[in-house]
């Protein structure tokens, strides 16, 4: 008899298109799969800033029990979400070619807040930090939920616009037409690629899903997640990164910033494809070097504070 593939995934309308878009790859491919949903405490608890809930991997380590418990064979990632240590007996089996990597902003018609005061929503503490490092004078509201809780939060109130992942209102065709790109701001690392996971033991099922790997976005995402990882900064800390590829060349730019984005440090460089493995570790540890080990000192204590 054949082997089903059981295919994990959250609940939100984002994370079940990916699962979705799996499914129907391995599909067209001849596999049998199945989809399964699961609510994550990141989508139960709404509440509270993502890092006052102090757990790692908080999209993710739900579908990662479920794995382990042997209730699913794989889980579908929005690849940012993810950890960049995962548990043990799971392995990265696909990273699907990127999507959109920019953040967006969606404002509500009118720009002018741009040269006053504004209000601007957005739960992550990365994008949080480089917006006030662009427009101190604002102010920047937290902002949790799936993509469609938030968008109609921004309606639902008095701020004069919200941050968004291009890649997730693409995806679902949420992208209203009042947006602007945000080409200044260095997004996660990781942001608009997508991870599929599997057991480490599964022969089967990952070399299923090697069929669907795109190397280019496998190596820029090892680089940046690399650098997040040497950093000691957990998917909440304010790191961007960001590697794309030039012909032969892999170019990069990584940031890391204090909570209230006065404080800068910041990288750009090259390398080539016979040396990237430890490209990404060598350009976190020149910031660590050029100042950013106290700050990543002063931001644990902070966030463990908060």
């Amino acid at each position: 008899m054949k082997k089903t593939i059981r295919i994990g995934t959250r609940d939100s309308e984002l994370a079940l298109w990916q699962a979705h878009t799996v499914q129907k790859k391995l599909n067209d491919l001849g596999f049998l799969t199945e989809i399964i949903a699961v609510k994550s405490t990141g989508d139960l608890i709404l509440d509270k800033p993502l890092y006052e809930l102090g757990i790692t991997g908080i999209f993710t380590k739900t579908l990662d029990v479920a794995m382990l418990k042997g209730e699913v064979d794989i889980a579908v990632h929005s690849m940012k979400d993810v950890p960049t240590a995962l548990p043990k007996g799971i392995v990265q089996a696909a990273v699907l070619e990127r999507a959109n990597s920019l953040d967006i902003l969606v404002h509500k018609g009118n720009l002018d807040f741009l040269n006053s005061q504004g209000i601007i929503a957005s739960g992550s503490l990365r994008r949080k930090a480089q917006w006030l490092n662009k427009y101190p004078s604002h102010k920047v509201e937290d902002l949790r939920g799936n993509v469609n809780t938030r968008m109609q939060k921004l309606k639902d109130n008095k701020w004069n616009g919200a941050i968004f992942a291009a890649a997730g209102l693409e995806r679902i065709n949420l992208k209203p037409s009042e947006y602007i790109d945000l080409n200044w701001m260095i997004p996660a690392p990781a942001q608009g690629a997508m991870l599929v996971v599997a057991m480490e033991n599964d022969s089967f099922t990952q070399n299923a899903l090697s069929n669907l790997n795109h190397k280019e976005t496998e190596i820029c995402t090892y680089i940046e997640r690399q650098f997040l990882r040497t950093l000691e900064g957990g998917c909440t800390a304010p790191i961007g990164a960001l590697a794309t590829i030039n012909k032969k060349q892999i170019n990069f730019e990584g940031v890391l910033f204090s909570l209230d984005g006065k404080q800068k440090f910041t990288i750009k460089k090259s390398c080539n494809f016979d040396s990237y493995i430890d490209f990404g570790h060598n350009c976190a540890n020149e910031i660590l070097q050029n100042g950013g080990k106290s700050l990543m000192e002063d931001l644990r204590k902070e966030l463990k504070v908060k």
